[in-house]
């Protein structure tokens, strides 16, 4: 083992333009704390901002919705869709860019997993199925999720290109580019799965047919905002109501997503953890895991997620070459100045659930602290 202040995650790293200071990265999450509007507040530029100054490299925003239809997933979720959104989130990225850090902001469209859309009444996905498990109450939401109205062709090319101008109000905004959405169930990733998606048009059927949304949207944001924008595409096998699904066709069906996804010029992928101890739970049939082939089936930066707070865990990941950025989302949270820490060899405090309850909010974080 090294020893700490000579730890493989705090080398720096190159992702498309951008020279990050290490390969430490601030997974996204939701914090349910922007206005009712979705405009960003001074409270989340300050919670942004206390990742950079504790060393992170890389910030990837809580999940954003990108249109005032059917795609905000909570009450008080941040948009990317309006004027005053990318106003309260040039604050934001300008704290994060003074501390030192790249900062990307992730487009999601919550489909039939929305629990809190003031701009629309119900839901919508790929078919009228009915999402399992139930709404989560730390979000705001109970009971059973409603059966979506399945998407026309026409949606889907809304979607499309709302995807492609909340990217264009996030680099106005300052960002460093965008991570698009389609892990843990939200409407991309329903595209994905098979008992979400049960079509018989372009976008069903075949892996190569589910992926086709996701696809466009990335072909579509990258066309809008050039080529030195950074574009990442975010995937998981599990969703937040369902963390026993995995792709039904192993390895190879998760090779026909990465590389339709490097086709239409990703950047990077980010693959979601299927729990927190990775070197378990992310391996696909033949040993491989979910990270190391999108490496090699792509050629593409890889950021891990799941349990990378660990520095053994975090170190073999690295040295092992199933990715090349490490994504923290407890830890971080625990941690804001985590790599600070790593260097200076000082232990981490550890992750305490309550920091998440009832709600998953900033202020409940506040609360949390003020002890």
């Amino acid at each position: 083992m090294t020893t700490a202040t000579t730890h493989p995650a705090l080398a720096p790293t190159r992702l498309g333009v951008h020279i990050l200071r290490n390969r430490m990265a601030v997974a996204p999450m939701t914090r349910t704390s922007a206005t009712p509007d979705g405009v960003p507040t001074p409270e989340m530029a300050d919670y942004y901002a206390e990742f950079a100054e504790g060393g992170f490299g890389l910030i990837v925003t809580e999940g954003t919705y990108p249109d005032t239809e059917y795609s905000q997933g909570y009450d008080n979720q941040p948009g990317l869709a309006t004027d005053a959104h990318v106003d309260g989130w040039r604050a934001v990225t300008r704290r994060v860019h003074a501390a030192g850090a790249v900062m990307i902001a992730q487009l999601m469209h919550a489909g039939a997993l929305s629990q809190g859309n003031p701009h629309r009444t119900g839901t919508v996905g790929p078919s009228a199925v009915q999402p399992r498990a139930e709404m989560m109450p730390e979000y705001g939401g109970s009971g059973p999720w409603p059966i979506p109205a399945e998407l026309g062709v026409h949606d889907l090319e809304r979607i499309v290109e709302g995807f492609a101008a909340s990217a264009l109000r996030a680099r106005e905004a300052g960002f460093d580019g965008v991570e698009i959405h389609a892990a843990n169930g939200y409407l991309l990733d329903q595209f994905l799965t098979e008992y979400t998606n049960r079509r018989t048009d372009a976008y069903g059927g075949s892996v190569a047919n589910r992926v086709r949304l996701s696809a466009e949207v990335t072909g579509a944001v990258r066309a809008a905002v050039g080529s030195e924008f950074l574009v990442g595409v975010r995937l998981s096998q599990t969703k937040v109501n369902d963390f026993e699904y995995r792709w039904p066709g192993g390895r190879r069906e998760a090779e026909t997503i990465y590389t339709a996804l490097a086709d239409a010029r990703a950047d990077y992928l980010h693959i979601a953890s299927e729990g927190r101890t990775f070197l378990e739970t992310a391996v696909l049939d033949g040993g491989c895991t979910t990270t190391a082939l999108a490496r090699s089936a792509t050629g593409l930066p890889v950021i891990a997620n799941g349990g990378m707070h660990d520095p053994r865990q975090a170190e073999q990941v690295l040295a092992d070459g199933h990715a090349d950025l490490l994504a923290v989302a407890r830890g971080a949270l625990a941690n804001p100045d985590l790599p600070r820490r790593l260097g200076a060899g000082t232990p981490l405090e550890r992750f305490d659930r309550s920091m998440l309850s009832p709600r998953v909010t900033l202020e409940n974080v506040q609360r949390w602290r003020n002890g």
